[in-house]
């Protein structure tokens, strides 16, 4: 292949890999497998490395192939990103209706049609289009200059490289500014806030701020790692193209490819806005992400230039804010728990509170940063709200109604629960006893016998606590010696509970090589990072004797991850465990190189039980022929298997037109009897 063809080869596969990525990202809507998709990244790579010349910036391989930068610089708008006036009721929302109707001379009794739109609690933004590639990206900032994080923004698959005509309209406009608010979806914000936690590190306050703190990172490959999501919202410059309404603007980005939120709507006047709130509200808590309420704006674009702006804020438009979900209560006292890692958080302990439909006893106070920069004291009067309708905080101490002898908190010095020495490593305090603290050593055998891990079935809270408080487990490792007549001298405990649990701990001897990684709990491992794990190493002694340069060499795997796993190893004490565990019979198999199987590319979707697999064996047993098995109802799944009484997932299925199979039909697909 000459220069010319290749370029043409390029150009060709570029088009191809961004309009499947529309499909895949934008529409939900997967038009070839995912290794079909492979295929298609692979060809262009493989030409872009023989002809870097032809290298451009909408191509699908420059998402995450920056370089960390040394700090952000600036990016003038040039128009305003104004901010919004915001109301709070019903009252509100009418009078600024009033106030339209005023400003433009009309009778009270005229409707005005409204453009209604979810509010978006994430990070406001500017996308620039030349010529229908992507060539800057910026934040809202002050709302006349923002931060260049173009970088960061290429590393969001739903933000197209390169914009492309649909439905067989003219190609996009010469220039284009356009809006949109970044987020990060509540399960993507859960699962980071676990691992930081997991880690000793201070866990996001809000979906808000981790969206933020994600889009700000000077090193994109971090931002990539987190899966940010975006909807677009509004039209800035646009060199030819003009629109007569909002709601047609958004339609236009719409073709070209953007993703727009699905629940915008035209209202005929007022009370059809309020409905539209109420409907929201009540849709709010169904939803993978953030709403604060909804936003207002005069749908025709010759009436907002009549209505004009005022320095920061338009007078055609106005956020709608829902109700907080927030309440005062007590704090009757201030605990300190001990983590698995051995991080020390204070945890404010509360007279029930009713909170957005959740009775909230207690409440996450961090670190003892937090709890000083709140003041918060036992006795206290506090304002408490569930962060992003997940995670209960105090938001605010109400001073004027504090005891006269409350006083300030002192994390102690000494470990709550076994009187080791504590540190402090930057603004986490960590307990220095290691699994001769038992709270430590309980929270460990509570994730190595969870169900994604080792998955001993009844082996519940209390039975750890007994377990380590009476001695007979000292590490994991001690859980493949328990002996029948022991457990029976326990309370609570019968034969018939006996029998499970020793029946359970032996079927757990035969897990994945992946799952016993991620039991073992090392700092910053969590299940897909024992994946990757397994996958390079293909063994565990192999994994105990990796270097830091090796596991700095596998994609994914960074210098903190890569300490904390060759720290782990270094310790005599975890391979003295594991060889202990391999005594005991637990066999911990070698992983394969992943080879593509009979159903390599499919994915499955499992609900309801099985009769002749559990959960985790069944998923196990697709993987091992290439598919991949999801935890998630979409159109891009291929076989959703349908076992007893199969709930919610399978009426969603259904509506959605997808591939419907029982056992039987399963068994048969991966050619077991």
């Amino acid at each position: 292949m000459d220069e010319k063809e290749a370029k043409a080869e390029i150009e060709r596969l570029k088009k191809e890999i961004n309009y499947h990525n529309y499909r895949y990202y934008v529409l939900d809507s997967p038009a070839i497998t995912d290794a079909e998709y492979d295929r298609l990244m692979r060809q262009l790579e493989a030409l872009e490395v023989k002809y870097p010349q032809f290298i451009t910036p909408d191509s699908p391989t420059q998402r995450i192939g920056a370089a960390p930068l040394a700090a952000f610089g600036t990016i003038t708008h040039t128009m305003p990103m104004l901010s919004l006036n915001n109301a709070f009721t019903v009252e509100e929302a009418q009078e600024f209706d009033s106030r339209v109707k005023r400003t433009l001379k009309l009778s009270p009794d005229e409707k005005i049609e409204y453009a209604a739109e979810p509010k978006m609690d994430g990070l406001a933004v500017e996308l620039v289009y030349e010529d229908g590639i992507f060539i800057k990206g910026s934040t809202r900032g002050d709302g006349y200059v923002g931060e260049d994080v173009t970088q960061n923004l290429r590393t969001i698959k739903t933000i197209p490289l390169s914009l492309h005509p649909h439905g067989g309209k003219a190609g996009p406009p010469k220039y284009i500014e356009i809006r949109g608010e970044v987020f990060l979806p509540l399960e993507s914000f859960r699962k980071i806030n676990r691992e930081k936690e997991a880690k000793g590190e201070l866990p996001f306050a809000n979906p808000r701020n981790a969206a933020a703190g994600s889009l700000r990172q000077l090193n994109p490959k971090i931002t990539a790692s987190r899966p940010l999501d975006i909807f677009c919202y509004g039209v800035g410059t646009a060199e030819g193209v003009t629109f007569k309404t909002h709601y047609q603007s958004l339609q236009f980005i719409k073709d070209l490819g953007l993703k727009v939120n699905p629940f915008v709507k035209v209202a005929a006047g007022i009370d059809e806005v309020l409905e539209y709130h109420r409907e929201m509200e009540e849709k709010r808590e169904k939803l993978n992400y953030e709403l604060d309420g909804v936003v207002i704006k005069v749908n025709d674009l010759g009436l907002q230039n009549r209505l004009g702006v005022l320095t920061r804020s338009p007078r055609w438009a106005l956020a709608y804010k829902f109700a907080p979900k927030q309440e005062s209560t007590r704090v009757k006292n201030i605990f300190v728990g001990v983590g698995r890692t051995g991080a020390l958080t204070p945890v404010a302990f509360l007279e029930p509170v009713n909170v957005g439909g959740v009775t909230i006893e207690r409440a996450t106070l961090h670190n003892l940063d937090e709890v000083e920069r709140k003041d918060v004291r036992v006795g206290d009067s506090v304002i408490v709200q569930r962060a992003g309708d997940v995670i209960p905080e105090i938001v605010s101490v109400l001073t004027d109604k504090r005891p006269p002898h409350a006083k300030p908190f002192r994390m102690p010095e000494r470990c709550p629960e076994c009187d080791s020495a504590v540190e402090r490593i930057g603004a986490i305090h960590f307990c220095t006893g290691g699994l001769l603290c038992p709270a430590q050593l309980k929270e460990s055998i509570r994730h190595f016998a969870s169900k994604r891990a080792m998955d001993i079935e009844g082996l519940g809270e209390m039975h750890v606590e007994q377990l380590v408080n009476e001695g007979l487990v000292k590490d994991v490792a001690d859980l493949y010696y328990l002996k029948k007549d022991d457990l029976l001298t326990l309370a609570r405990w019968g034969e018939k509970s006996v029998d499970n649990l020793l029946n359970a701990i032996d079927v757990s001897k035969k897990r994945t090589l992946e799952r016993f990684i991620y039991a073992l709990g090392i700092n910053g491992v969590g299940e897909h990072m024992a994946r990757i794990l397994a996958e390079r190493f293909g063994s565990i002694d192999n994994l105990m004797q990796a270097s830091m340069e090796e596991l700095l060499n596998v994609y994914e795997i960074g210098p903190g991850t890569a300490e904390s796993i060759v720290d782990f190893f270094k310790e005599a004490h975890n391979r003295q465990v594991i060889e202990k565990i391999k005594k005991a019979g637990v066999n911990i198999p070698e992983k394969k190189a992943k080879e593509e199987g009979r159903l390599t590319g499919k994915k499955f979707i499992f609900t309801g039980a099985l009769e002749s697999f559990t959960r985790d064996e069944a998923q196990e047993l697709v993987e091992s022929e290439g598919a991949e098995a999801v935890s998630a109802i979409s159109r891009k799944i291929d076989y959703v298997v349908a076992g007893a009484e199969a709930g919610s997932k399978l009426d969603k299925a259904r509506k959605l037109g997808l591939k419907i199979i029982d056992e039987q039909e399963f068994k048969k697909l991966i050619g077991r009897p």
